[in-house]
């Protein structure tokens, strides 16, 4: 069942203004919009906080963890499930694409495992409404990898499958272009020794040289007879994007250099960068800044990456340093993903959309930038956290 409720004394986030006013929702959906206090009965006064649309996730690594919290260490799917649902929800995510990588010859990885359990576990707890946020799946495929097309078997068809992103981790190039900072990722994250990761280098661009191009292939046709939304990954130079614009992607996530998030904006692409970059001053990976980004007005699209509760934090650092205004930041977190995806009912207080709505408080303290609070969460209307 959806909810009903009477939102006001709230400041309203609206696309380009903040003003003062009162949300009434019905159903589940946004049934008025208006300005100053109401007078109805059990409206819930937000005591002037900020109400803003549910914020919309499509690209987060946190499933993932939750699945394999240590190096070799596989959780169960259902308690994975649960926790990494409650995170997402408590971070302001209402909507998430749940990023789950295929191909990895690693049998100990993560993404060298079959999906089949998992999306077991996602559609069960779906259907029986057990799950705050609204879940569908962004499907990473790694090409160079030999087993890629056979672990995306399971996601054929799938009703909540709605983004595929092509990747190609091979160091030495794109996101890995420092090998260095490549054996500090995947020996501190990963587990791998030493003598593992030279290992797998040596084997990289042999892997890249026979399975990359047919892969990707099978992907680009892929997306194209299902009308599934396709991204590139790690572009670093216009070569990348003009591949992938070519092959009809939509989106760039997490482009490396500046010269490419330009092109890709010059050909109509969505520019996606992550919320711990904003948050960090930059990126782990010796990338480009997506603060720096945002300043030329090349960021589109915030995504958590690997930290769900980076997005509100963003948001509120590129406020803080007035990179952009608040209407602004709020939109690459919920409007922009949401058009990027095809979510057309959510990602604004709008009448009609879904009442997928976020109590945001900012506090900022004088040794200390803003920080980002989200208070109450609503799903539809009702109250998820």
């Amino acid at each position: 069942m959806r909810g009903s409720i009477v939102i006001t004394n709230a400041r309203l986030i609206m696309n380009q203004e903040v003003i003062h006013g009162s949300v009434s929702v019905v159903n589940g959906r946004i049934d008025s919009i208006d300005s100053g206090l109401c007078a109805t009965p059990g409206a819930l006064d937000l005591e002037g906080d900020f109400l803003m649309p549910g914020m919309i996730e499509i690209h987060t690594d946190n499933f993932e963890r939750h699945l394999m919290p240590r190096p070799k260490v596989l959780w169960a799917e259902r308690p994975a499930l649960i926790a990494h649902d409650a995170e997402i929800a408590c971070a302001g995510i209402t909507t998430v694409f749940d990023a789950l990588g295929v191909g990895e010859a690693d049998t100990e990885s993560v993404r060298g495992q079959t999906w089949g359990p998992v999306l077991t576990a996602l559609d069960q707890y779906t259907k029986e409404d057990l799950l705050r946020a609204d879940h569908y799946i962004h499907v990473r495929c790694e090409l160079p990898a030999p087993n890629t097309i056979e672990l995306f078997e399971p996601f054929k068809g799938h009703a909540r499958l709605g983004l595929i992103s092509l990747m190609d981790h091979t160091p030495g190039q794109r996101q890995w272009e420092d090998i260095e900072q490549a054996r500090v990722y995947f020996i501190g994250k990963k587990g791998w020794s030493h003598e593992k990761f030279e290992e797998k280098v040596i084997n990289a661009t042999l892997l890249q040289s026979q399975f990359s191009a047919p892969h990707r292939q099978y992907f680009v046709d892929y997306s194209k007879h299902t009308g599934i939304h396709l991204a590139s990954h790690d572009d670093t130079t216009e070569a990348h994007v003009q591949q992938a614009y070519a092959e009809g992607a939509s989106m760039s996530e997490f482009p490396t250099t500046l010269a490419a998030a330009r092109y890709a904006k010059n050909l109509g692409l969505l520019t996606v960068m992550g919320g711990p970059n904003v948050v960090r001053g930059g990126s782990h990976s010796g990338n480009v800044s997506a603060t720096e980004l945002a300043k030329q007005g090349l960021l589109d699209v915030l995504s958590s990456d690997y930290v769900p509760g980076s997005l509100l934090s963003a948001v509120a650092r590129l406020v803080h340093e007035e990179v952009m205004t608040l209407p602004q930041a709020v939109a690459t977190v919920t409007r922009h993903p949401a058009q990027a995806t095809g979510l057309n009912d959510r990602g604004a207080l709008e009448i009609g959309f879904r009442a997928d709505l976020v109590r945001l408080r900012l506090h900022a303290s004088p040794d200390q930038p803003s920080q980002a609070f989200a208070r109450t969460v609503w799903r539809e209307g009702i109250q998820v956290v």
